[in-house]
């Protein structure tokens, strides 16, 4: 455009579509930048019918809005924190920031009844392709089995004690468990979380109880680390907390005891769904509930956004008749991750396109498992689970490099205390 001697450059989005940055690519970030001014916006049908008219002028301004970019807060505890950044010369990000300070008050209250904490990494740096790897000797499992909630205690701070200290993007950060190196159950995903942009507040609680079965030894070995080897560190902590001890349960009291893993994610392409065959399986005897549990995020892009910004769908059928559903609704949309998000633990104000709406995820949050309760579906004890991920309401089947789901989904088996 600079040089057919353009002297500004307007892109509209697409009918529907998301306004987007507009960065660089590959070698392209080698040139040096354009001298002329441009500027993304949403569609708008009375702009671009004027433009194709007999008389297209349309007069324009550009303008730089100079506007501050530090300031401090004084929180519910009555502490000094920053505030981020402040992306658009708007009140709203100081709401955000509001709102996550009452998360933050709420998960401190959250935190007040009794539990016990199990230290898993204790502000440890992280970085590189093996993360960090702490082997944990645990409670008896009768007695981890007792406890009617267990959660991922997770704080993410970053090696120095400012937001500018902290690495750039966002990246994905898992933990993985091992009790038993023959097990299949070695080496599953015990939880995720999206690591934020620049910013080193994060403090989140997941309820892994349904997955409790995967802590089979006294002695478990947890590796925490990122999916990008290279990214710059950062400073986790974890424990492990269970609350709600039921010393004394009755017959009528349940508890996870077996853990059965399902399907595993992968390049969403036109074959993605090709790989996911029927699972067979068979209820053992004495089992009162069956859960799915399922972790699934959508990462990458091709030319229709996916997997991070496109709306996806994600279908667990039991017995070939029973079809439950997990819709990513909100993957492009320009606040999806901002609009009433911090209440739930996204950091706000951080750098970047933290606002936008992401595939089954957040900058700066835990990823929530899914759980369903199936028994309801279940035909005596000969039954089957299925899997297919859609993109809207079919394969996805991209041109361009595709995306990619991670996902990681258990069958789980509850039974009564005797």
């Amino acid at each position: 455009m600079e040089q057919s001697k353009a002297i500004g450059v307007i892109v509209y989005a697409q009918p529907g579509q998301p306004v987007q940055d507009m960065n660089c690519q590959d070698d392209e970030c080698d040139l040096p930048p354009p001298s002329i001014p441009a500027t993304y916006i949403p569609y708008n049908e009375d702009l671009i019918n004027m433009l194709q008219s007999s008389d297209p002028s349309v007069n324009v301004t550009f303008q730089h809005t100079a506007s501050s970019n530090f300031y401090m807060a004084i929180d519910s505890q009555g502490l000094l924190a920053q505030m981020g950044w402040l992306l658009y010369p708007t009140f709203q990000f100081f709401v955000w920031q509001a709102e996550w300070f009452n998360f933050k008050t709420s998960l401190q209250a959250n935190m007040t009844d009794k539990a016990l904490m199990l230290p898993v990494v204790n502000a440890s740096i992280m970085q590189g392709e093996t993360g960090i790897i702490r082997t944990v000797k645990m409670p008896k499992l009768t007695e981890m089995q007792k406890y009617k909630k267990v959660e991922l205690d997770a704080y993410l701070s970053c090696p120095g004690t400012t937001d500018g200290t902290c690495p750039p993007w966002d990246h994905i950060m898992s933990l993985y468990v091992c009790c038993d190196n023959t097990s299949v159950l070695c080496g599953m995903e015990l939880g995720r979380w999206i690591t934020p942009f620049r910013r080193r507040i994060g403090h989140w609680l997941t309820n892994i109880t349904p997955l409790i079965p995967l802590l089979t030894s006294d002695t478990c070995t947890f590796t925490m680390k990122l999916d990008a080897w290279w990214a710059e560190p950062w400073k986790p902590s974890l424990n492990i907390r269970f609350s709600e001890y039921n010393r004394n349960p009755d017959a009528s009291d349940m508890y996870p005891y077996k853990i059965v893993p399902l399907f595993q994610g992968g390049t969403f392409n036109k074959s993605y769904n090709a790989q996911y065959k029927p699972i067979d399986f068979t209820v053992p005897t004495q089992v009162s509930k069956v859960e799915i549990v399922a972790i699934i995020t959508g990462h990458g892009s091709d030319e229709n956004g996916c997997g991070e910004f496109c709306p996806t769908s994600h279908h667990f059928v039991v017995n070939g008749k029973h079809e439950n559903v997990k819709n990513f609704s909100t993957a492009g949309t320009l606040l999806g991750c901002a609009m009433g998000k911090p209440i739930t633990g996204v950091e706000p104000n951080e750098h970047g396109t933290w606002l936008y709406g992401r595939n089954g995820w957040c900058n700066g949050r835990q990823v929530d498992p899914w759980v369903i309760d199936i028994t309801m579906q279940l035909d005596n004890q000969s039954n089957n689970v299925t899997y297919f991920g859609w993109y809207q309401g079919t394969d996805p089947d991209p041109k361009e490099e595709p995306g990619y789901i991670v996902m990681y989904s258990y069958l789980v088996y509850y039974k009564n205390f005797s």
